[in-house]
């Protein structure tokens, strides 16, 4: 075995020639090593084979006539060995369609011809070396590609999944702020029947007042937060009335005047009250200053705190027209002519316009005022339900009054006193 030299590479190709006579295999290895190529050189097929279970090689030439083993048939394990290494075969004796045949299946690559011309012979290891070289670019590609999509499938699988997860977790999301609404609304409910509880016509004009603002809203186009702040203030603006007395609303709703000063200053400390009450949930933050503000007038007049145009907040300069007609003992023109006469001294001009034009397109519910059962009169209709004691109900809310409905409900009052309410509309 002719011993392997390594000449400092500089093709970075490495180049096993195998040729049973040492004359051709010393030729052919001094040619390549002056080409930079790094050679490796053996006599012996079965030897070649070994090495090449252990070394890596760019191009492998062997010559065809050799002893125990042709040419042909060695490389063609060699395909099997190293399938990326190019195979040229050297041949004295051309058997031409022998020669094809092998080229067609691929077991070699080129054949060169003895005695070969040496520019030729370079031309083909040239080849033969670029061809290697694209072999292993494009399988290296290729195992690149193949990760890339395996790590693309994977990322979509972990995208999929997360996406799902993102999804469910917003379907609890809404699940939950869906939930957190409806507990809202219950609880602002359940303040507004509180206060009915409290003050029977506080309910009534809470709704009122509330079905103003939402018309006033939707004409103002206002964004979904702003609505709300406003329709909520509506509906509890008045709960800090809470801290008076029931005689003291009912006098300062019927005969203002005849309040002392410290009454008078009671009634007008319920908006503060109303506004620290508002502070039980953080989702009425933002609604307590409309609340402390709806009795605050334009031209600063008004109360608590004696603000004037700006400086009321915008939704309280709202809310405030809509309270101020709720809240006059007659509604219609009447009500909506106090209104207009107040535009630019006690409210803003534009809350005006706008109020004008949402009551234009609404039907608010009558305004109500409690009464004793003496005061009933024929022609009234009940606000609400006339209810015994035990629950059982006499006469149904919306009911007009009769003489007859008026008579039977005395009677009842001497066997089974009635002690609810009277609520009747106005």
């Amino acid at each position: 075995m002719i011993a392997e030299q390594t000449p400092p590479p500089e093709s970075g190709h490495t180049i096993l020639i195998v040729d049973d006579e040492e004359i051709v295999l010393v030729a052919l290895r001094d040619t390549l090593l002056r080409e930079g190529y790094k050679v490796v050189a053996s006599p012996h097929a079965v030897h070649a084979l070994s090495i090449l279970q252990e070394q890596k090689f760019s191009v492998v030439i062997s010559d065809h006539q050799m002893p125990m083993i042709t040419g042909l048939d060695f490389l063609a394990q060699v395909k099997q060995i190293q399938p990326d290494a190019t195979r040229i075969l050297i041949t004295a004796v051309l058997s031409l369609g022998t020669v094809i045949d092998a080229i067609n299946k691929g077991e070699i690559y080129r054949f060169v011809v003895k005695p070969w011309l040496r520019e030729e012979l370079l031309a083909t290891v040239r080849n033969a070396a670029q061809r290697y070289e694209l072999i292993r670019s494009n399988s290296r590609l290729y195992a690149e590609t193949l990760e890339m999509n395996n790590r693309l499938t994977e990322l979509n699988n972990s995208l999929k999944a997360e996406v799902a997860k993102v999804a469910e977790q917003n379907r609890n999301l809404q699940q939950l702020t869906a939930a957190q609404e409806k507990n809202f609304r219950q609880s602002v409910e359940l303040c507004v029947q509180t206060m009915q509880t409290f003050y029977p016509t506080l309910g009534g004009q809470s709704r009122r007042v509330a079905a103003l603002c939402n018309a006033m809203a939707k004409e103002l186009n206002l964004s979904k937060d702003q609505q709300q702040t406003l329709e909520i203030s509506a509906m509890i603006h008045d709960i800090g009335l809470m801290g008076c007395s029931r005689q003291l609303i009912k006098r300062w709703n019927e005969t203002p005047e005849s309040l002392t000063e410290a009454e008078t200053t009671l009634i007008q400390q319920h908006p503060v009250l109303g506004e620290e009450l508002a502070k039980f949930s953080d989702q009425l933050r933002e609604i307590g200053p409309t609340i402390r503000a709806h009795h605050e007038k334009f031209d600063g007049t008004g109360y608590p705190d004696k603000l004037k145009a700006d400086k009321i907040p915008w939704l309280a300069r709202l809310l405030a027209v809509a309270v101020a007609y709720a809240e006059q003992p007659v509604s219609g023109n009447v009500g909506r002519d106090y209104v207009a006469r107040g535009s630019g001294s006690s409210f803003d001009p534009e809350a005006v316009r706008v109020f004008q034009k949402a009551l234009a397109k609404i039907v608010i519910p009558g305004k109500q005022r409690q009464v004793s059962l003496a005061d009933l009169r024929p022609g009234m209709i009940l606000a609400e339900g006339i209810y015994t004691s035990g629950g059982m109900m006499l006469i149904p809310d919306g009911q007009q009054l009769t003489a007859t409905y008026i008579a039977k409900l005395m009677i009842h009052n001497q066997v089974n006193p009635i002690d609810q309410s009277l609520t009747v509309f106005c």
